[in-house]
């Protein structure tokens, strides 16, 4: 908990700083005070933690399942296929290079306001990181190591599981750790641009009535529910990872 108190110190004193800005320019509609903002969530926390939070979340989990499961498939061919590699890897770069906002309303035309356009958005914003953090983690299977257990006469299948996976596995949680807080953003990007819940949706709606705390409540919200995502996947690395990515 110590080596975390800089870091609370320093948000203590912006949220102040804030605080006393918001107070000085006095327009709420513009520039709502972090008091307000935590006024605000808890006069609309029924609706905000029983409705949209919890279709964001399921928005959220869905996509990073989905990457999850698609990265690993996709650095696994790629790691063992040479010719896959070539072929997936550049269009795997080319796709971050479209603007996710310009194809969401195309996701919500093909599937309307259900949450399959909002989990499409999310995968093709998590789905990169995984895929390219946990293919690199194969890449950094050594040499010496490969050939070793090959001599004692270790198969394909052998060599993935006992020697690709466990060093490839801090390199998958980095690559997720940097997915889950954008999932959070694809969700509530999909939730803006079309949806009947969610955080995202909340924010825009409170921004048509120019409720300033309203549009920062659920941003707060999502701020939060990424840091939590962010914290559990640490705490399963500790669990499951004993070794670094250059030990």
């Amino acid at each position: 908990m110590k080596q975390y108190l800089p870091s609370i110190w320093t948000v203590l004193l912006l949220c102040i700083c804030w605080e006393m800005g918001a107070r000085v320019v006095d327009a709420m509609y513009i520039l709502p005070s972090p008091s307000a903002i935590a006024f605000k969530i808890w006069e609309l926390r029924d609706i905000l933690f029983q409705v949209h939070l919890i279709a964001t979340f399921q928005v959220v989990v869905i996509g990073l399942a989905i990457s999850l499961a698609l990265g690993i498939l996709t650095a696994s061919l790629m790691a063992m296929y040479p010719v896959i590699e070539r072929v997936f890897y550049p269009l795997l770069i080319a796709s971050q290079t479209i603007p996710i906002t310009a194809l969401a309303p195309l996701f919500v035309l093909w599937f309307g306001y259900s949450i399959w356009s909002k989990v499409v958005v999310t995968v093709l914003i998590a789905f990169f990181p995984v895929a390219v953090n946990t293919y690199d983690g194969f890449r950094a299977v050594q040499t010496e190591w490969k050939e070793l257990l090959t001599t004692f006469g270790a198969s394909k299948r052998h060599l993935f599981i006992k020697l690709y996976i466990p060093t490839a596995l801090p390199y998958l949680f980095s690559g997720l750790k940097v997915a889950a807080p954008l999932s959070v953003i694809g969700a509530a990007i999909g939730e803006w641009l079309g949806a009947e819940a969610g955080l995202g949706y909340f924010s825009k709606r409170m921004m048509t009535q120019l409720d300033g705390a309203g549009v920062f409540a659920p941003i707060v919200l999502l701020s939060i529910l990424a840091i939590v995502m962010v914290v559990c996947i640490a705490i399963i690395e500790k669990k499951f990872v004993r070794w670094g990515k250059h030990s």
